[in-house]
């Protein structure tokens, strides 16, 4: 028997780059797909789900900037770059007979609501999947920090970071076939470790509000419904104490 899910109401943040799957670049159809069916099946089951997805696989801004590039341009085109993530995401997941919603926090009527917060959460009462595109609205604030300021904003219980690896380790596990993986970790810890699970303000956010991050790997199916049940996977990043 399954035991009960822990988390009714949680924020997924999807990086561009896990959007890409082996391509390098772009959106990979079979990635997106089962991402939205496992989605789908939380769904089913009345958990209410927001997401927010970078736009690395497309346009990176801060990387455009270093190159040259006006910072504040650099990060409206990759905040409009996540836009065209959602709406891959969203057509996935209409495909498999979800409801959902993109809000834009930069207005494009004709593919996108604006960004309003009640709005988002009814939608999510209402059981559908609200995807928020263009980070915060904000040049120099990462899409970890829009994904941190909207799950306080809809009153998520905790944000899901779905990654291409199984939890955090000490260094990149691609690379360094001896790193080690941490089961849990304080937010004090992965800000004097600097390690990268989410940018430092996103961090901070989370821990004045005590908002729990569970990185996992999104690749492999059934993950999303695991870590909602509270499963041991991944890793969890939180104030303190065990996750239990």
């Amino acid at each position: 028997m399954k035991s009960e899910y822990r988390y009714r109401r949680v924020l997924l943040k999807l990086s561009g780059q896990a959007l890409q799957g082996t391509a390098g670049y772009g959106i990979d159809p079979e990635v997106v797909g089962s991402l939205a069916d496992q989605i789908k099946k939380v769904c089913q089951d009345k958990i209410e789900i927001a997401i927010v997805v970078g736009g690395g696989n497309v346009f990176r801004g801060f990387e455009a900037s270093v190159r040259g590039m006006d910072r504040a341009t650099a990060d409206y085109i990759g905040m409009l770059a996540t836009v065209m993530n959602a709406m891959a995401l969203q057509e996935a997941l209409e495909k498999r007979g979800a409801f959902t919603r993109v809000q834009s926090a930069i207005n494009m009527q004709e593919v996108a609501e604006p960004y309003i917060r009640r709005r988002a959460m009814r939608h999510l009462e209402k059981g559908r999947v609200v995807i928020f595109a263009a980070g915060t609205g904000n040049p120099y604030f990462s899409t970890d920090t829009a994904a941190a300021l909207r799950a306080l904003e809809i009153g998520a219980e905790a944000i899901l970071k779905a990654t291409r690896v199984d939890g955090v380790y000490d260094s990149d596990p691609e690379k360094n076939p001896a790193a080690k993986k941490f089961d849990q970790l304080t937010f004090i810890d992965v800000l004097n470790k600097g390690l990268k699970v989410m940018d430092a303000t996103a961090i901070s956010l989370c821990m004045d509000n005590d908002l729990p991050i569970i990185v996992f790997d999104m690749l492999k199916p059934g993950n999303i419904e695991k870590v909602l049940r509270g499963e041991h996977i991944g890793t969890i990043v939180r104030g303190g104490g065990a996750h239990g």
